[in-house]
């Protein structure tokens, strides 16, 4: 008989432990980005936590230093989600430096970007990760010829 209660004991922990990790995992992944606004809301909530925010390359604020791989630069409401705020305000804007990683090769001005990580001292977030999004769509420019999808047939 005891056998059988160390048996269901080690059964039940076993599935509690696996139910714990299932349900951290979730938690911190089931939200995949914020963007800048929601992250100006939640500022007391994610001075300890590591985040994911979405926003816009504030233009004439990079700074890349390639011996030390440091990229700094302001990451800004996407124009989309600048639309949606009720009260016109100031635009929100965080701060961000990436230290010891590349600069991802489509990074520039006015690109949307993805930055992982989490707030350092005043209120500039440290990154671990910086991702560009890709544009959704092609646009040639000027004086490039286009092809019709009958021609490219």
């Amino acid at each position: 008989m005891i056998k059988n209660a160390k048996f269901v004991v080690g059964i039940v922990l076993i599935v509690g432990a696996i139910g714990y990790l299932i349900a951290s995992a979730v938690k911190s992944t089931s939200e995949y980005y914020l963007t800048v606004n929601e992250v100006q809301g939640r500022l007391s909530e994610l001075q300890d936590e590591t985040f994911r925010v979405a926003g816009r390359v504030e233009p004439g604020t990079i700074s890349w230093d390639a011996q030390t791989l440091t990229l700094a630069f302001a990451i800004t409401s996407l124009p989309k989600e600048a639309a949606k705020a009720t009260a016109p305000s100031d635009p929100v804007s965080f701060r961000v430096i990436s230290r010891g990683e590349p600069k991802p090769d489509m990074f520039a001005a006015n690109r949307d970007v993805i930055v992982e990580g989490r707030f350092g001292r005043g209120g500039v977030i440290e990154a671990s990760q910086v991702l560009t999004k890709c544009p959704s769509k092609y646009i040639p420019e000027h004086g490039e010829k286009q092809v019709s999808d009958a021609a490219a047939r």
